[in-house]
């Protein structure tokens, strides 16, 4: 068979993709928002650096959240990247149907959104664009102020959380 004649490669099943792409390590947030009623907040790993000149900053919130259509509709954010003792905190704002800020202490950032306290970094923003992609939604946003803390970001690699001197240790075991 020539290789204009082979099959198109059959796509990956999403368990491979999960497995796969967990090799990639990346860090935590929680993005909030308030409507003026109650803070309202999630989880998520997938935040990246867009572009500096407008400051963007990027995240992609999965289509089945029923938190992220409740803060897009007040059209800003704040992106708080969580420290390596927040995993407590990040596991609760990845739950569904609960009170997401029962003992989370957090104040107002500029903007009205929800600084969680002890996060890492914040990151306040508004929304610019909305781009859908299969099961999650691709948002970009403009940042209006920003602010970091020192520490260590809790980290996700694997399917499993810890920070740097986990993976250390880790690679030390398996090298």
């Amino acid at each position: 068979m020539r290789p204009s004649e082979t099959a198109a490669p059959l796509p990956p099943e999403p368990h491979d993709m999960r497995k796969v792409l967990g090799h990639f390590c990346t860090g935590i947030a929680v993005i909030t928002g308030h409507d003026g009623q109650r803070p309202l907040g999630f989880t998520c790993q997938s935040v990246t650096s867009v572009s500096l000149e407008p400051p963007y900053v990027s995240f992609c919130p999965a289509l089945a959240s029923t938190s992220w259509p409740l803060i897009r509709a007040t059209g800003r954010m704040c992106i708080n990247i969580l420290a390596d003792d927040q995993e407590a905190v990040c596991a609760q704002f990845a739950r569904a149907g609960i009170d997401k800020f029962a003992a989370v202490g957090w104040s107002p950032a500029t903007n009205g959104a929800p600084r969680l306290h002890g996060a890492l970094a914040t990151i306040e923003a508004d929304l610019e664009f909305e781009h859908g992609a299969g099961d999650h939604t691709i948002v970009i946003a403009h940042v209006t102020n920003l602010r970091a803390e020192t520490g260590r970001p809790l980290l996700f690699y694997r399917g499993g959380y810890g920070g740097f001197a986990a993976l250390e240790a880790e690679s030390s075991a398996t090298g």
